[in-house]
């Protein structure tokens, strides 16, 4: 990891976005300039199904999530102007502290840790 990108520690998940590979540009473009802050993208995360008495819940699960990482010095601005998106994105610990990590292959979850 380069010393540019250690600058970007707080992963953000924002949860039924999907996001095509010709958006990216514009999706970083519109944090940018919507939200004053300057964002990089990590992966698109399809989301696992719900399991209850350890058996698969029917149509549930293969929700597209993006998760991406914003600046350390954008966290401030973010952190409120962020509520005001539909279906906000959530910091990665609040989305483990409130046991949503298990939507997510152990693969992902292992990935990114978390950080406080």
């Amino acid at each position: 990891m380069t010393t540019k990108e250690k600058e970007y520690t707080q992963l953000c998940v924002w949860e039924g976005v999907l996001l095509e590979e010709d958006d990216h540009e514009e999706f970083v473009e519109f944090f940018e300039e919507h939200m004053e802050a300057r964002i990089k993208l990590a992966e698109t995360v399809w989301t696992l199904p719900d399991m209850e008495d350890g058996e698969e819940v029917p149509d549930t699960g293969g929700r597209s999530d993006i998760f991406f990482y914003v600046h350390s010095e954008d966290i401030p601005k973010f952190a409120m102007k962020r509520m005001k998106l539909d279906g906000f994105p959530r910091w990665w610990e609040d989305v483990l502290s409130n046991g949503h990590g298990k939507r997510y292959p152990k693969e992902v979850r292992d990935r990114y840790k978390r950080t406080w």
